[in-house]
Protein backbone atom coordinates (compact mmCIF):
# COMPACT_ATOMS: atom_id res chain seq x y z
CA UNK A 1 0.00 0.00 0.00
CA UNK A 2 1.49 3.39 -0.93
CA UNK A 3 0.46 6.23 1.07
CA UNK A 4 2.90 8.38 -0.78
CA UNK A 5 1.60 11.59 -2.65
CA UNK A 6 2.84 11.74 -6.55
CA UNK A 7 4.49 14.45 -8.13
CA UNK A 8 1.94 15.86 -9.71
CA UNK A 9 -0.19 15.64 -6.51
CA UNK A 10 2.36 17.30 -4.41
CA UNK A 11 2.79 19.93 -7.18
CA UNK A 12 -1.23 20.33 -7.17
CA UNK A 13 -0.47 20.87 -3.31
CA UNK A 14 2.49 23.23 -3.47
CA UNK A 15 0.58 25.03 -6.45
CA UNK A 16 -2.79 25.86 -4.21
CA UNK A 17 -0.23 26.52 -1.13
CA UNK A 18 1.53 29.32 -2.53
CA UNK A 19 -1.56 30.87 -3.43
CA UNK A 20 -2.89 30.82 -0.70
CA UNK A 21 -0.13 32.08 1.19
CA UNK A 22 0.50 34.66 -1.62
CA UNK A 23 -3.06 36.26 -2.52
CA UNK A 24 -5.09 34.42 0.57
CA UNK A 25 -3.55 34.97 4.51
CA UNK A 26 -2.54 39.02 4.12
CA UNK A 27 -5.92 39.78 3.52
CA UNK A 28 -7.70 37.17 5.36
CA UNK A 29 -8.29 39.49 8.49
CA UNK A 30 -9.55 42.30 6.59
CA UNK A 31 -12.15 40.16 4.20
CA UNK A 32 -13.51 38.76 7.97
CA UNK A 33 -13.46 41.82 9.09
CA UNK A 34 -15.78 43.70 6.07
CA UNK A 35 -17.49 40.48 5.84
CA UNK A 36 -17.27 39.67 2.21
CA UNK A 37 -14.72 37.96 0.03
CA UNK A 38 -13.72 40.42 -3.33
CA UNK A 39 -14.78 39.23 -6.39
CA UNK A 40 -11.57 39.99 -8.03
CA UNK A 41 -10.18 37.05 -6.07
CA UNK A 42 -12.20 34.29 -8.10
CA UNK A 43 -10.85 35.33 -11.27
CA UNK A 44 -7.40 34.79 -9.92
CA UNK A 45 -8.92 31.10 -8.94
CA UNK A 46 -10.54 30.86 -12.07
CA UNK A 47 -7.26 31.18 -13.82
CA UNK A 48 -5.47 28.36 -12.11
CA UNK A 49 -8.05 25.86 -12.77
CA UNK A 50 -9.63 26.07 -9.06
CA UNK A 51 -13.19 26.67 -10.69
CA UNK A 52 -14.36 22.65 -11.71
CA UNK A 53 -11.46 21.33 -9.98
CA UNK A 54 -13.40 17.59 -10.48
CA UNK A 55 -15.33 19.32 -13.47
CA UNK A 56 -14.56 16.80 -16.19
CA UNK A 57 -12.02 18.12 -18.74
CA UNK A 58 -14.48 18.65 -21.84
CA UNK A 59 -16.73 20.46 -19.91
CA UNK A 60 -14.36 23.18 -19.18
CA UNK A 61 -13.45 21.18 -15.55
CA UNK A 62 -9.38 20.22 -14.48
CA UNK A 63 -10.58 16.72 -14.02
CA UNK A 64 -8.97 16.59 -10.81
CA UNK A 65 -9.61 13.48 -8.31
CA UNK A 66 -11.01 13.82 -4.95
CA UNK A 67 -7.88 13.20 -3.53
CA UNK A 68 -6.70 15.75 -5.57
CA UNK A 69 -9.57 18.20 -4.20
CA UNK A 70 -8.82 17.49 -0.75
CA UNK A 71 -4.88 18.52 -1.23
CA UNK A 72 -6.28 21.58 -2.42
CA UNK A 73 -8.82 22.51 0.05
CA UNK A 74 -6.23 21.24 2.81
CA UNK A 75 -3.76 24.00 1.19
CA UNK A 76 -5.71 26.70 0.67
CA UNK A 77 -7.55 26.15 4.48
CA UNK A 78 -3.59 27.12 6.16
CA UNK A 79 -4.71 30.56 4.93
CA UNK A 80 -8.11 31.08 5.36
CA UNK A 81 -10.40 27.99 5.92
CA UNK A 82 -13.84 30.35 5.21
CA UNK A 83 -12.67 31.01 2.04
CA UNK A 84 -11.47 27.49 0.74
CA UNK A 85 -14.37 26.71 1.68
CA UNK A 86 -16.65 28.78 -0.37
CA UNK A 87 -14.74 27.36 -2.73
CA UNK A 88 -15.68 24.04 -1.87
CA UNK A 89 -19.03 24.68 -2.05
CA UNK A 90 -18.88 26.44 -5.39
CA UNK A 91 -17.10 23.31 -6.70
CA UNK A 92 -20.12 21.11 -5.57
CA UNK A 93 -22.32 22.53 -7.55
CA UNK A 94 -20.52 22.80 -10.33
CA UNK A 95 -19.76 19.41 -10.18
CA UNK A 96 -23.30 18.59 -9.69
CA UNK A 97 -24.16 20.23 -13.38
CA UNK A 98 -21.66 18.32 -14.85
CA UNK A 99 -22.78 14.98 -13.60
CA UNK A 100 -26.51 15.13 -14.14
CA UNK A 101 -27.15 18.70 -16.41
CA UNK A 102 -28.53 18.03 -19.44
CA UNK A 103 -26.02 19.46 -22.17
CA UNK A 104 -28.09 22.78 -22.31
CA UNK A 105 -27.52 23.48 -19.07
CA UNK A 106 -23.96 22.48 -19.16
CA UNK A 107 -22.97 24.79 -22.19
CA UNK A 108 -24.95 27.65 -20.48
CA UNK A 109 -23.18 27.69 -17.04
CA UNK A 110 -20.17 25.22 -16.65
CA UNK A 111 -17.58 27.11 -18.99
CA UNK A 112 -18.53 30.15 -16.35
CA UNK A 113 -18.61 28.57 -13.83
CA UNK A 114 -15.13 27.12 -13.86
CA UNK A 115 -13.48 30.23 -14.79
CA UNK A 116 -15.29 31.84 -11.77
CA UNK A 117 -16.93 34.30 -13.60
CA UNK A 118 -20.03 32.50 -12.25
CA UNK A 119 -19.84 31.90 -8.63
CA UNK A 120 -22.61 29.43 -7.59
CA UNK A 121 -24.31 28.55 -4.51
CA UNK A 122 -25.52 25.40 -2.72
CA UNK A 123 -29.49 25.64 -1.29
CA UNK A 124 -30.94 22.54 0.29
CA UNK A 125 -30.82 23.57 4.19
CA UNK A 126 -34.31 25.37 5.00
CA UNK A 127 -35.65 26.64 8.49
CA UNK A 128 -37.65 23.78 9.46
CA UNK A 129 -35.56 21.03 7.99
CA UNK A 130 -31.54 20.61 9.02
CA UNK A 131 -30.79 17.71 9.48
CA UNK A 132 -33.86 16.20 7.93
CA UNK A 133 -33.24 17.43 4.69
CA UNK A 134 -35.57 15.23 2.82
CA UNK A 135 -38.88 17.30 4.53
CA UNK A 136 -37.69 19.98 2.81
CA UNK A 137 -41.07 22.72 1.96
CA UNK A 138 -40.01 24.91 -0.96
CA UNK A 139 -42.65 23.84 -3.62
CA UNK A 140 -41.57 23.65 -7.58
CA UNK A 141 -44.88 23.88 -9.69
CA UNK A 142 -44.87 24.25 -13.52
CA UNK A 143 -45.55 27.37 -14.81
CA UNK A 144 -45.85 27.11 -18.93
CA UNK A 145 -42.77 26.04 -20.34
CA UNK A 146 -41.02 26.05 -16.94
CA UNK A 147 -41.55 26.27 -13.08
CA UNK A 148 -42.20 28.95 -10.26
CA UNK A 149 -40.64 27.79 -7.16
CA UNK A 150 -41.68 29.44 -4.22
CA UNK A 151 -40.07 28.77 -0.10
CA UNK A 152 -37.04 29.86 1.95
CA UNK A 153 -33.93 28.05 2.24
CA UNK A 154 -31.21 29.00 5.22
CA UNK A 155 -27.87 29.60 6.16
CA UNK A 156 -26.59 30.07 2.43
CA UNK A 157 -23.47 30.77 2.02
CA UNK A 158 -23.27 32.87 -0.72
CA UNK A 159 -26.87 34.41 -0.47
CA UNK A 160 -27.08 37.71 -2.80
CA UNK A 161 -23.83 37.25 -3.25
CA UNK A 162 -23.45 34.16 -5.96
CA UNK A 163 -24.55 34.19 -9.90
CA UNK A 164 -26.33 31.04 -9.50
CA UNK A 165 -28.06 29.11 -6.69
CA UNK A 166 -28.98 25.29 -6.85
CA UNK A 167 -31.79 25.02 -5.52
CA UNK A 168 -33.75 21.30 -3.89
CA UNK A 169 -37.32 22.15 -4.45
CA UNK A 170 -40.67 19.70 -4.12
CA UNK A 171 -42.19 18.88 -7.51
CA UNK A 172 -43.83 15.72 -6.24
CA UNK A 173 -44.74 14.08 -2.96
CA UNK A 174 -43.57 14.01 0.04
CA UNK A 175 -40.26 12.26 0.88
CA UNK A 176 -37.05 12.18 -0.75
CA UNK A 177 -38.52 10.83 -4.39
CA UNK A 178 -40.44 14.36 -4.80
CA UNK A 179 -37.49 16.66 -4.68
CA UNK A 180 -35.60 17.69 -7.90
CA UNK A 181 -32.71 20.42 -8.57
CA UNK A 182 -33.13 23.75 -10.40
CA UNK A 183 -30.67 26.05 -10.87
CA UNK A 184 -31.82 29.73 -10.30
CA UNK A 185 -30.30 32.59 -11.66
CA UNK A 186 -29.36 35.64 -9.66
CA UNK A 187 -32.11 38.88 -10.73
CA UNK A 188 -34.60 36.42 -11.68
CA UNK A 189 -38.04 38.26 -10.48
CA UNK A 190 -39.38 36.73 -6.95
CA UNK A 191 -35.98 36.01 -5.92
CA UNK A 192 -34.58 38.40 -2.93
CA UNK A 193 -32.57 37.38 0.30
CA UNK A 194 -32.80 37.94 3.65
CA UNK A 195 -30.59 40.50 6.10
CA UNK A 196 -26.58 39.66 6.73
CA UNK A 197 -26.05 36.84 8.81
CA UNK A 198 -23.84 38.01 12.35
CA UNK A 199 -21.85 34.01 12.44
CA UNK A 200 -19.38 33.32 14.73
CA UNK A 201 -17.05 32.32 12.37
CA UNK A 202 -16.97 31.78 8.44
CA UNK A 203 -17.38 35.75 8.59
CA UNK A 204 -15.89 36.53 5.36
CA UNK A 205 -18.77 34.62 3.71
CA UNK A 206 -22.00 35.96 3.24
CA UNK A 207 -24.65 34.03 4.54
CA UNK A 208 -28.00 35.05 4.18
CA UNK A 209 -31.80 33.49 4.12
CA UNK A 210 -32.75 33.12 0.31
CA UNK A 211 -36.03 33.12 -0.93
CA UNK A 212 -38.10 32.54 -3.53
CA UNK A 213 -41.82 34.20 -4.66
CA UNK A 214 -43.11 32.08 -7.25
CA UNK A 215 -40.09 32.71 -9.15
CA UNK A 216 -40.31 31.45 -12.68
CA UNK A 217 -37.30 29.58 -14.88
CA UNK A 218 -37.11 27.76 -17.78
CA UNK A 219 -37.94 24.18 -17.76
CA UNK A 220 -34.15 23.80 -19.31
CA UNK A 221 -32.56 24.58 -15.37
CA UNK A 222 -34.55 21.61 -14.09
CA UNK A 223 -31.25 19.60 -12.87
CA UNK A 224 -31.11 16.27 -14.13
CA UNK A 225 -34.26 13.73 -13.85
CA UNK A 226 -37.50 15.11 -12.36
CA UNK A 227 -37.42 13.42 -8.66
CA UNK A 228 -33.68 12.51 -7.94
CA UNK A 229 -32.90 16.18 -6.81
CA UNK A 230 -32.46 14.68 -3.65
CA UNK A 231 -30.76 11.56 -4.65
CA UNK A 232 -28.29 14.32 -6.42
CA UNK A 233 -27.63 16.69 -3.63
CA UNK A 234 -26.47 13.38 -0.98
CA UNK A 235 -24.38 12.15 -3.70
CA UNK A 236 -22.93 15.67 -3.93
CA UNK A 237 -22.66 16.00 -0.11
CA UNK A 238 -19.83 12.79 0.06
CA UNK A 239 -17.23 15.38 -1.72
CA UNK A 240 -18.58 17.77 0.34
CA UNK A 241 -17.44 16.30 3.56
CA UNK A 242 -14.21 15.20 2.05
CA UNK A 243 -13.36 18.81 1.41
CA UNK A 244 -14.56 20.55 4.60
CA UNK A 245 -12.70 17.66 6.57
CA UNK A 246 -9.44 18.72 4.03
CA UNK A 247 -10.61 23.12 5.63
CA UNK A 248 -9.88 21.64 9.09
CA UNK A 249 -7.37 19.26 8.54
CA UNK A 250 -5.23 22.45 6.94
CA UNK A 251 -6.29 25.08 9.19
CA UNK A 252 -5.52 23.10 12.31
CA UNK A 253 -1.95 22.08 10.63
CA UNK A 254 -1.43 25.98 10.03
CA UNK A 255 -2.16 26.51 13.61
CA UNK A 256 0.31 23.82 14.60
CA UNK A 257 2.91 24.80 12.62
CA UNK A 258 1.96 29.04 14.16
CA UNK A 259 2.11 27.62 17.83
CA UNK A 260 5.61 25.70 17.20
CA UNK A 261 7.04 29.07 16.48
CA UNK A 262 5.75 30.95 18.98
CA UNK A 263 6.79 28.21 21.37
CA UNK A 264 10.48 28.66 19.98
CA UNK A 265 10.51 31.88 21.14
CA UNK A 266 8.61 32.27 24.08
CA UNK A 267 10.58 32.28 27.26
CA UNK A 268 9.37 31.52 30.62
CA UNK A 269 11.38 29.83 33.71
CA UNK A 270 14.94 30.69 31.64
CA UNK A 271 14.03 28.75 28.99
CA UNK A 272 11.70 28.70 25.85
CA UNK A 273 8.17 26.61 26.55
CA UNK A 274 8.53 24.04 23.85
CA UNK A 275 11.44 23.13 26.25
CA UNK A 276 9.33 22.02 28.72
CA UNK A 277 8.44 18.00 28.79
CA UNK A 278 4.67 18.11 29.95
CA UNK A 279 3.93 21.01 26.67
CA UNK A 280 6.39 18.59 24.46
CA UNK A 281 3.89 15.93 25.00
CA UNK A 282 0.61 18.18 24.11
CA UNK A 283 2.47 19.09 20.77
CA UNK A 284 3.42 15.16 20.16
CA UNK A 285 -0.65 14.19 20.76
CA UNK A 286 -1.70 17.01 18.42
CA UNK A 287 0.68 15.63 15.43
CA UNK A 288 -0.33 12.26 16.16
CA UNK A 289 -4.00 13.33 15.61
CA UNK A 290 -3.78 15.28 12.29
CA UNK A 291 -1.89 12.66 11.07
CA UNK A 292 -4.41 10.13 11.46
CA UNK A 293 -6.72 12.41 10.02
CA UNK A 294 -4.73 13.03 7.12
CA UNK A 295 -4.65 9.51 6.70
CA UNK A 296 -8.38 8.54 7.42
CA UNK A 297 -9.39 11.41 4.94
CA UNK A 298 -7.09 10.42 2.40
CA UNK A 299 -8.47 6.61 2.23
CA UNK A 300 -11.95 8.20 2.19
CA UNK A 301 -11.36 10.20 -0.72
CA UNK A 302 -9.33 7.49 -2.44
CA UNK A 303 -12.75 4.98 -1.57
CA UNK A 304 -14.67 8.12 -3.25
CA UNK A 305 -12.23 7.98 -6.28
CA UNK A 306 -12.92 4.43 -6.67
CA UNK A 307 -16.28 4.11 -6.47
CA UNK A 308 -15.70 1.97 -3.23
CA UNK A 309 -19.00 0.56 -2.11
CA UNK A 310 -18.66 1.32 1.26
CA UNK A 311 -17.46 5.04 -0.06
CA UNK A 312 -20.27 6.81 1.41
CA UNK A 313 -19.89 5.33 5.30
CA UNK A 314 -15.66 6.46 5.05
CA UNK A 315 -16.83 9.79 3.84
CA UNK A 316 -18.88 10.29 7.02
CA UNK A 317 -16.42 8.80 8.89
CA UNK A 318 -13.63 10.68 7.65
CA UNK A 319 -15.82 13.89 8.12
CA UNK A 320 -16.88 13.35 12.00
CA UNK A 321 -13.31 12.40 13.03
CA UNK A 322 -11.32 14.81 11.16
CA UNK A 323 -13.39 17.79 11.52
CA UNK A 324 -13.52 17.36 15.14
CA UNK A 325 -9.69 16.47 15.48
CA UNK A 326 -9.04 19.51 13.48
CA UNK A 327 -11.26 21.59 16.42
CA UNK A 328 -9.20 20.02 19.16
CA UNK A 329 -5.67 20.90 17.41
CA UNK A 330 -6.73 24.56 17.34
CA UNK A 331 -8.49 24.70 20.69
CA UNK A 332 -4.97 23.04 22.32
CA UNK A 333 -3.15 25.70 20.38
CA UNK A 334 -4.84 28.62 21.52
CA UNK A 335 -4.31 27.50 25.08
CA UNK A 336 -0.68 26.78 24.22
CA UNK A 337 -0.40 30.60 23.27
CA UNK A 338 -1.86 31.25 26.65
CA UNK A 339 -3.51 34.94 26.51
CA UNK A 340 -1.67 35.90 23.35
CA UNK A 341 -4.19 32.87 21.66
CA UNK A 342 -6.93 35.06 22.47
CA UNK A 343 -6.02 38.04 20.54
CA UNK A 344 -7.33 38.33 16.78
CA UNK A 345 -3.57 39.57 16.12
CA UNK A 346 -2.23 35.67 16.21
CA UNK A 347 -4.65 34.44 13.84
CA UNK A 348 -5.42 31.56 16.26
CA UNK A 349 -8.71 32.43 17.59
CA UNK A 350 -10.55 33.16 13.73
CA UNK A 351 -9.42 29.34 13.23
CA UNK A 352 -10.97 28.18 16.18
CA UNK A 353 -13.93 30.16 15.48
CA UNK A 354 -14.10 29.36 11.59
CA UNK A 355 -13.36 25.37 12.44
CA UNK A 356 -16.58 25.15 14.64
CA UNK A 357 -19.35 25.04 12.14
CA UNK A 358 -17.48 22.04 10.26
CA UNK A 359 -19.15 20.29 12.67
CA UNK A 360 -22.44 21.32 11.85
CA UNK A 361 -22.56 21.76 8.03
CA UNK A 362 -22.51 19.39 5.04
CA UNK A 363 -24.57 17.09 7.30
CA UNK A 364 -23.73 17.14 11.44
CA UNK A 365 -21.50 14.96 13.01
CA UNK A 366 -24.67 13.16 14.64
CA UNK A 367 -25.48 12.26 11.53
CA UNK A 368 -22.57 11.16 10.67
CA UNK A 369 -22.83 9.00 13.18
CA UNK A 370 -25.90 7.90 12.31
CA UNK A 371 -25.16 6.72 9.06
CA UNK A 372 -21.98 4.60 10.28
CA UNK A 373 -24.34 3.00 12.52
CA UNK A 374 -27.04 2.03 10.30
CA UNK A 375 -24.62 0.63 7.61
CA UNK A 376 -23.14 -1.64 10.58
CA UNK A 377 -26.79 -2.76 11.98
CA UNK A 378 -27.67 -3.31 8.22
CA UNK A 379 -24.55 -5.50 7.70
Amino acid sequence: MDFALSEEQTAIFDMAHAFGQEQIAPHAAAWEAEGTIPRELWHEVGLLGLGGIYVSEENGGSGLSRLDATLVFEALSMACPSVAAFLSIHNMCARMIDAYGSPELKERFLARACAMETVLSYCLTEPGSGSDAAALRTRAEPAGNGWALTGTKAFISGGGYSDAYVVMARSGADGPRGVSAFVIEDGTEGLSFGGLEQKMGWKAQPTRQVQMDGCVIPAANLLGEEGKGFRYAMAGLDGGRLNISACSLGAAQAALDATLRYMAERRAFGQSIDQFQALQFRLADMEIELQAARTFLRQAAWKLDQGAPDATKFCAMAKKFVTEAGSKVADQCLQLHGGYGYLADYGIEKIVRDLRVHQILEGTNEIMRLIVARGLVSA
